[in-house]
């Protein structure tokens, strides 16, 4: 129990861990996966701008694909930031609106229909998000998830989520993943190139992912660093500044809606900080100062992020098989 959180402990040499991602980056896509280059989407935000730097620096501009993929609920600002990174990066990208595959899979009517349930005058021109509430209004307890709409009025209203609405809801925006994960497929087959994956250590610890989706990947080369991380390679690697000063988003939903509001439920500085004092073995006692908390409310972030640990381990379970094989074993 004397262990201290050490402030500097989230500090990295930008420098060296951009060399070493970039020297694992070559030798796991050109000599493992024995691909030529990388494609990976371009959303605008700090994690995917992060991924195609550390992209160029391992395979040079020529050998790397920004893939931009819009549907109707997305942020106008994703697509120019995403092009902002190519420019900038002076990598080729490509814009691939999904709206139509999304249309033709009834995702929009889908997803419009569970939203009835819990309002059922919900239709054209209405505009949501799902957030994520204590169920009894305070720090501690369990989650629960809200619908917020607005109508075309400009209306606002909020309503707990019944679970078959809240699950009818995620199955057809986790459409949206999946589609998008088929066109960077389309185009790494195309270019025998990897597809390079997004998430940072927060997003993939805690199975904030699409499973399928935005969780499937050949190389994630910054799923070990924390989100605070990620911000220090950023200004290393001189992503644009508005993008670093940017919210993470999840960019589904209609309307604005940030990672917190949606998921983890605080802010990444403080989930960060907590992730590495679980993991590292400091007392909430130490912790507590350090983020601003109670001794009472860092526990409870404890709690949290265990729950979430066992609660998603289907997203990084691999597929079950009766009888395991070496991929060395005769087959037939």
């Amino acid at each position: 129990m004397n262990a201290r959180f050490d402030p500097l402990a989230l500090s990295l040499n930008a420098s060296e861990e951009t060399d070493r991602i970039s020297a694992a980056l070559r030798s796991q896509v050109l000599k493992d996966l024995r691909r030529k280059g990388a494609v990976l989407g371009l959303s605008g935000g700090v994690d995917s701008s992060v991924v195609a730097a550390l992209c160029v620096r391992a395979f040079g501009p020529g050998r790397v694909l920004g893939v931009l993929m819009p549907e109707k609920d997305s942020d106008p600002d994703s697509l120019r930031l995403g092009h902002a990174v190519a420019q900038w990066l002076g990598i080729e990208a490509i814009v691939e609106d999904i709206a139509p595959i999304l249309e033709a899979a009834a995702c929009y009517r889908r997803r419009d229909e569970f939203m009835r349930r819990v309002f059922p005058d919900y239709g054209a021109g209405w505009r949501s998000k799902i957030v994520l509430r204590r169920a009894n209004g305070g720090t501690a307890g369990y989650n629960v998830f809200n619908l917020v709409v607005r109508n075309p009025q400009g209306e606002e209203r909020e309503a707990r989520m019944p679970l078959d609405a809240y699950l009818g809801v995620v199955s057809t925006t986790n459409m949206k993943q999946r589609t998008r994960k088929q066109i960077e497929y389309y185009h790494a087959d195309r270019l025998h190139y990897a597809v390079a994956g997004t998430p940072n250590r927060l997003e993939y610890d805690q199975g904030f992912f699409v499973k399928n989706g935005d969780g499937a990947a050949d190389v994630k080369p910054i799923a070990h660093l924390y989100k605070s991380q990620v911000y220090q390679l950023a200004e290393h690697l001189g992503v644009p500044a508005e993008i670093r000063s940017r919210p993470p988003t999840t960019d589904t939903f209609s309307l604005a809606q940030t990672q917190e509001e949606f998921f983890f439920g605080i802010s990444l500085r403080t989930l960060d900080v907590c992730m590495y004092a679980l993991d590292h073995g400091v007392p909430a006692e130490a912790v507590a100062p350090a983020v601003g908390l109670s001794v009472a409310q860092v526990l409870d972030v404890f709690r949290d992020i265990a729950g979430r640990r066992r609660g998603t381990r289907y997203q990084h379970a691999a597929p079950l098989l009766v009888s395991p094989q070496s991929v060395d074993a005769p087959c037939g």
